[in-house]
């Protein structure tokens, strides 16, 4: 990846990568989950909390990683599941489907997840046996002609019976092209031993593994398709879904519509019936049924925007509440406050929420009227159904039913206008050109002279 982090903590959908392998394990119940890293990734440790870690100290292939892990894992029974970081989109019914597989009639001690991409390449490939078993994997640059026309792979995902098969790896050996110790080898153990061993097939999107900065930018998109696909199925009407960005945890309502190039960061939610139009950028946010957002709005961290509110072009709004049928409607920025129902904010208002030390709050009671260009200087609160003048510094409260107007009293000058002119017109009239001082400027020297 060319990184200073380490390549898990890479995001897709605004969530590290293996903070989707840590999801699809949640529902499984697994214990203990533990996370095998190399020294110096406390990074990794922290977004998979509540996993026990394991350093593995050299990297030295994954039959290695996991013999890392067996401290963790003493007297651990049962199903034992091997996942990679680096594979985010795994689906939890994948492992379900393995973990069914290992407990059939014939008993597996090994279940390996195949997939058949379009290009087999350097994967290894899994050999099965008439009956449909598995008899060995194979690594690509050990495989024969014959095993290299495999086109079944290995994802290098297993599920196998922890008390049968961890006692096999002290017998991994490293004696081939790639001095590693392969997991894979445990395959051909089990089967000295007859045991049987068995294939699950999963879909090749869901093991697409990340590498690269650009493999990252592949998975973003197919992450990114599969979520506005999702939307769309789950009821809302996305008008240019190419040009939507999801996060992984966005939650769209039905009948909501989303216009172009709207962005969804983490920790948003959307009621029925909610339109959001073009060009909005919204994080941290829940808005609730009926309300009408953009275009060009920002909602941030915070954000509690109430029923049946209009948030309109170039609105910003941070951690504040905006009570049912409010509206700000154009140029307007409200931080840190409480906006009453019904209320009207007019252009161009803002709280005024930080005075270089600490954010306070602003409080707006319910179907208020403030003026355009206002400014609320916090910690204020303006009552229920008040009147702010429009150009007002309001650093006072306002009680309900009053009206405020705090603004320079307005002097008009007779004729000032046309004397202004006049005597700015006989001051440039004076002014020396510019020419005339650049031809004094460039005076030749005489010869001699410094």
């Amino acid at each position: 990846m060319k990184s200073r982090k380490p390549k898990v903590m890479h995001e897709i959908a605004n969530r590290p990568m293996i903070g989707h392998v840590m999801a699809a394990l949640k529902p499984l119940c697994c214990d203990p989950v533990v996370l095998v890293v190399a020294p110096g990734m406390e990074a990794v440790a922290e977004a998979a909390h509540p996993a026990q870690v394991a350093i593995q100290r050299e990297q030295l292939g994954t039959g290695h990683a996991v013999t890392a892990a067996r401290a963790a894992l003493k007297g651990v029974s049962g199903d034992l599941l091997v996942l990679y970081g680096d594979t985010p989109f795994i689906a939890t019914a994948t492992l379900e489907a393995m973990l069914k597989r290992r407990h059939e009639a014939d008993d597996p001690a090994v279940v390996v997840l195949g997939f058949r991409p379009e290009e087999p390449g350097f994967y290894g490939r899994l050999v099965l046996n008439t009956t449909g078993g598995l008899d060995a994997i194979v690594e690509a640059r050990d495989a024969t002609p014959p095993q290299r026309a495999i086109t079944l792979c290995n994802s290098g995902v297993m599920a196998f019976d922890a008390e049968r098969v961890l006692p096999l790896l002290k017998e991994l050996r490293n004696d081939n092209a790639k001095g590693e110790y392969y997991l894979t080898d445990l395959v051909a153990l089990a089967r000295a031993r007859g045991w049987s061993c068995a294939v699950v097939e999963a879909p090749v999107e869901e093991l697409m593994g990340v590498n690269s900065r650009a493999d990252l930018a592949v998975a973003e998109q197919a992450y990114q398709r599969r979520a506005r696909a999702a939307a769309m199925e789950g009821g809302a009407t996305l008008l240019e879904p190419e040009s939507v960005y999801f996060s992984h945890d966005t939650a769209l309502g039905q009948d909501v519509v989303v216009g172009p190039h709207v962005y969804f960061g983490p920790g948003v939610t959307i009621e029925n019936d909610v339109e959001i139009k073009g060009f909005c950028h919204i994080e941290g946010a829940r808005i609730a049924a009926g309300a009408r957002i953009g275009p060009f709005a920002r909602l941030r961290p915070g954000a509690a925007i109430g029923p049946d509110v209009h948030i309109g072009n170039f609105v910003e709004v941070k951690n504040a509440r905006l009570g049912p049928g409010a509206k700000a409607n154009h140029l307007t920025y409200i931080g840190d406050a409480e906006i009453g129902g019904g209320t009207n904010i007019g252009a161009g208002t803002i709280t005024v929420n930080y005075d270089g030390f600490s954010k306070s709050r602003t409080v707006v009671g319910a179907n208020a009227s403030i003026g355009s260009n206002t400014s609320l200087v916090a910690p204020v609160t303006i009552g229920a159904r008040a009147i702010v003048g429009a150009g007002s510094v309001i650093t006072e409260n306002v009680p309900a039913d009053a009206m405020a107007i705090a603004r320079g009293r307005q002097v008009n000058l007779s004729g000032r206008a046309q004397s202004f002119r006049a005597q700015r017109g006989k001051a440039k009239g004076r002014a020396k050109p510019a020419g005339k001082a650049g031809k004094k400027a460039g005076t030749k020297r005489k010869p001699g002279k410094g």
